[in-house]
């Protein structure tokens, strides 16, 4: 099977406007996976369901995407890129509106797992289209415009989701889909017919498929619901991490020994992809753990409400958007390595600030790390997206797209679980450390001295040490975090060196 990487007719206008439909989607797609999660109070409310059963509004969303996207490469080959594309786009606009019309959860969360499966492949397949309509020294660029929708989505999505729900109804956070899907669908249809992919007879690897849902299903659940159940303390919990496990393992050598794999796991074999992608996933799921983590510390300690700590979660932005078009530049002149290795210990650095927070931290004292890492985050993205996919041949394209993008979807969920876990933890053990270090009887008289009750006094202390303690933890956190970055840009270094300026389908094995 022969493809050419840039066989694009498009110039001038029509380029641009088809990157910014490309770019769209996938800002559409990235941001839906964060509108919900601050909305869920609203919507449970609303359908008289348990705060815990609204998790799985966000749960069914987050296990049919992390299914579907290693699948990218299997359906771009069988039925064509562009045509899943446009197809995926119009079934996520479908069940958006089929969304927003729930009137029961059991009905929502049917809606959210067809919304995922249909959502899974447009962020692979938006990457690797762009990278087929520009010629492969524009690519770069393209990456850092793909970069910039994927880094702004996460964030924008609890501020939209908490103003959307606040002022309106949260009916709305899913019909906004609705214009930019039909014409995201339209256009793409219309502008992308030149760069279609070639379609194969491909047969379906049904013991494949069936393993990929088995394992892939139950390291989702055990990520989502292992807090909840106090992890490997409660058999169900212990269960699903076994299932998940030996399912993998089973995977894996049967997608080996498969003729036509539904997974194409053999592009790990090239070095200059693998290690890319691995300090991709580390540097992803500490930088998740941390957007995860910084809302609620600030809801819960600091009094902000949810809109606030979206606001502050948000000056992020302001670097990336700024940033991502001269890292993209930069990717182009430069040892990519090194762009991304400063990019990574820029973000441990920052995240080392973060460990020395304390309650009474004032807004700029808290924003300016944000803001920092706002742009940090394209220096680490775009050269380690370059040189994954600039590893591989043309017609391997999608598939490494789809396996690059799931394995950063799943670090992002395993950061996000292990940040909120170390999180809830570490906080018993610092409270009980600072109730053994404290005279409470003295310091209840002093209260009670100044006003206050005996038992508003007590009351008052434990607010404190509770505050206290949640400080001290999320500390302790955010220390392990900067290790994970600083891990992160120290194996990017085992990659071979990439060719200058080279992207898309160009081999730097």
């Amino acid at each position: 099977m022969k493809y050419d990487t840039a066989i694009s007719e498009l110039k001038g206008g029509r380029l641009i406007l088809a990157a910014f439909v490309l770019a769209l989607a996938n800002f559409m797609v990235v941001l839906d996976m964060t509108i919900a999660n601050v909305s869920v109070p609203h919507i449970t409310g609303s359908l008289a369901v348990s705060a815990s059963q609204g998790t799985w509004i966000i749960t069914s969303y987050a296990v049919a995407e992390a299914i579907v996207v290693p699948l990218t490469g299997w359906l771009a080959g069988r039925f064509g890129a562009v045509r899943t594309f446009s197809v995926g786009l119009l079934g996520f606009t479908i069940f958006s509106i089929l969304c927003g019309l729930s009137t029961s959860l059991e009905m929502l969360v049917f809606c959210r797992i067809g919304q995922g499966l249909f959502g899974g492949p447009i962020m692979p397949l938006s990457q690797m289209l762009l990278m087929r309509i520009f010629p492969p020294e524009k690519q770069s660029q393209a990456m850092g415009m793909w970069a910039m929708t994927t880094v702004v989505g996460p964030i924008l999505g609890p501020i939209l989701g908490g103003t959307i729900s606040d002022n309106f109804s949260w009916h709305w956070i899913f019909f906004i889909n609705i214009p930019v899907g039909i014409f995201c669908a339209f256009a793409a249809m219309r502008l992308l017919k030149s760069v279609e992919t070639p379609i194969n007879k491909l047969k379906i690897d049904i013991g494949g498929l069936f393993l990929l849902v088995l394992w892939i299903g139950a390291l989702q659940l055990m990520l989502d619901l292992g807090h909840e159940y106090d992890w490997f303390n409660h058999p169900f919990i212990t269960t699903l991490a076994v299932v998940s496990f030996v399912g993998l393992i089973v995977f894996t050598i049967w997608e080996l020994t498969e003729r036509q794999p539904i997974v194409n796991i053999g592009i790990f074999k090239y070095r200059s992809f693998t290690i890319p992608v691995l300090a991709l996933a580390f540097g992803f799921g500490a930088f998740f753990g941390s957007i995860v983590l910084i809302p609620q510390w600030l809801q819960i300690n600091l009094g902000y409400t949810a809109t606030w700590a979206g606001y502050l979660t948000a000056t992020m932005g302001f670097g990336s958007l700024l940033m991502s078009p001269i890292a993209a530049k930069l990717a182009t002149k430069y040892d990519q390595r090194a762009l991304a290795c400063f990019g990574l210990m820029l973000l441990g650095a920052v995240t080392l600030m973060r460990a020395f927070w304390t309650t009474d931290a004032d807004f700029m004292a808290l924003a300016l790390p944000q803001i920092i890492q706002g742009f940090a985050v394209p220096f680490f993205f775009i050269p380690l997206s370059n040189m994954a996919l600039a590893s591989v041949l043309p017609q391997e394209m999608a598939s490494a797209a789809g396996l690059m993008n799931f394995l950063r979807t799943m670090a992002g969920a395993i950061g996000a679980s292990l940040a909120v876990t170390i999180w809830d933890d570490h906080s018993k053990l610092a409270r009980s450390e600072l109730v053994g270090n404290l005279h409470v009887d003295e310091v209840q008289n002093t209260l009670v001295q100044t006003g206050f009750s005996a038992q508003g006094a007590l009351g008052y202390i434990s607010s404190l040490v509770d505050k206290e303690a949640n400080t001290l933890s999320a500390n302790h956190v955010f220390l392990v975090l900067a290790m994970v970055f600083i891990f992160a840009g120290l194996i990017i270094w085992l990659c071979p060196k990439p060719k200058i300026g080279v992207s898309g389908g160009g081999h730097a094995h």
